[in-house]
């Protein structure tokens, strides 16, 4: 049965990634009807970790789409990746068992103006805050279904999430061991808040956010994660703002975080984790010269005993 499941995983593999070559082949063909495009964004950075060596890495993804209607309705979606893992995408410089590319994702979208339905090895959506949502290179192998309510909108993802371990989206074959119901609203013009049930890796949570944006530079948000049958939480309160420096726009994210110590697998799988307990963090973001191809920036975090320092820089473009 074992070898069955592999045999038919590997040739999963090949059609994967064939069907992504004949996708990228056909940008030359469709490009000028507009049916083909792709994202691209790139970034090398310095990353200090308290007791760990210093290192220099760098990043690299792909998000090639293709749309199969002339309403742009349905399309075929890709993202191939720089990282070996789950939740990171980052390879390291002069490290030779580091130099890895996969292609994490390979799905159908339908979208109908606010209603959409994804399936296929889909993309994960949770969380502006690392510590506490699942890592925007991650992948479930699965279906997500999102209906536009009368005052708000209902999601619901059912699917295989694959672990920490997992080099890409089709790497192992496991269970259903993921299902999301999730309902999001506003309240006004400034507040909106979502809540949700979620199954992860066999543990049971209730997540709840409230947003309030006090005006069009700044947004405060307070996010609770509990794990059901526990005493396990996750709490987030953070502040986004947007300013000037340097006569360019900048933008900042703090924020103040706890999660438990026994908050279970789930932290794991959260992007570039650094540690449980209490901690800060800020991020600045700004760009070098309006006219220039090049982004910036700097990121301080600090949990319990654990600091990271990240500089550097960023360049993306979409076709």
């Amino acid at each position: 049965m074992l070898n069955n499941l592999k045999l038919a995983q590997s040739r999963f593999n090949i059609y994967a990634y064939s069907s992504l070559a004949l996708l990228l082949m056909s940008f030359s063909v469709l490009s000028d009807t507009k049916q083909f495009g792709v994202k691209l964004d790139s970034q090398f950075r310095f990353d200090d970790r308290s007791g760990s060596d210093e290192r220099y890495q760098y990043r690299i993804r792909l998000y090639p789409h293709m749309y199969l209607d002339s309403e742009k309705q349905w399309s075929v979606n890709a993202f191939v990746a720089t990282g070996e893992g789950f939740s990171s995408s980052h390879n390291t410089i002069d490290d030779g068992s580091s130099d890895h590319a996969y292609l994490r994702r390979f799905y159908m979208r339908y979208e109908n103006g606010e209603n959409k339905t994804e399936f296929g090895v889909i993309p994960t959506y949770k969380g502006r805050v690392s510590s506490t949502g699942l890592s925007k290179d991650g992948f479930i192998a699965g279906v997500r279904q999102v209906t536009k309510m009368q005052n708000g909108r209902l999601e619901l993802v059912v699917g295989d999430l694959d672990q920490t371990l997992a080099r890409n989206a089709f790497s192992d074959i496991n269970d259903l061991n993921y299902v999301e119901l999730e309902y999001s609203s506003a309240l006004n013009s400034q507040f909106n808040f979502e809540i949700s049930a979620d199954h992860v890796l066999k543990q049971n949570f209730v997540r709840g956010e409230l947003r309030y944006a006090r005006n069009a530079e700044t947004t405060y948000a307070f996010e609770l994660i509990n794990r059901l049958n526990s005493s396990a939480n996750k709490i987030v309160v953070s502040v986004q703002t947007s300013f000037t420096l340097f006569a360019q726009s900048a933008d900042l994210f703090s924020y103040y975080a706890y999660a438990s110590d026994d908050f279970g697998q789930r932290i794991e799988l959260i992007e570039d984790f650094l540690a449980t307990g209490h901690g800060v963090a800020f991020e600045l973001e700004s760009s070098f010269a309006s006219n220039f191809p090049l982004d910036w920036f700097a990121k301080f975090e600090a949990f319990e005993n654990n600091t990271r320092i990240q500089l550097g820089i960023k360049y993306g473009f979409d076709l």
